[in-house]
């Protein structure tokens, strides 16, 4: 496949939707500054990804999306975030 369809781009924004809904209240308390700067970063990113595919710029979306997502999945993998879904994370 040599583009990023509309179709591509959506499934990936309810994937990563789904897993910052699912990490936003699951912090690790001992280590809080860390999990919200990595919510943060992934926020940010997912936004981002909104931005450019508002401006049909499906690249970037596809990007800053797959960026929201692995600050979230590495967030997952160390511990900063407390999910147990190996369908969203590297987890389990």
């Amino acid at each position: 496949m040599k583009e990023v369809t509309k179709e591509k781009l959506k499934k990936y924004f309810k994937i990563t939707k789904e897993a910052l809904d699912m990490a936003k209240d699951k912090f690790d308390e001992k280590r809080i500054e860390q999990a919200e700067d990595f919510f943060d970063m992934a926020s940010r990113y997912y936004s981002d990804a909104h931005h450019f595919e508002s401006k049909g710029d499906f690249v970037n979306a596809f990007a800053a999306v797959n960026y929201a997502h692995g600050w979230l999945d590495a967030g997952a993998r160390i511990g900063l975030f407390k999910v147990h879904d190996n369908r969203l994370f590297t987890v389990d």
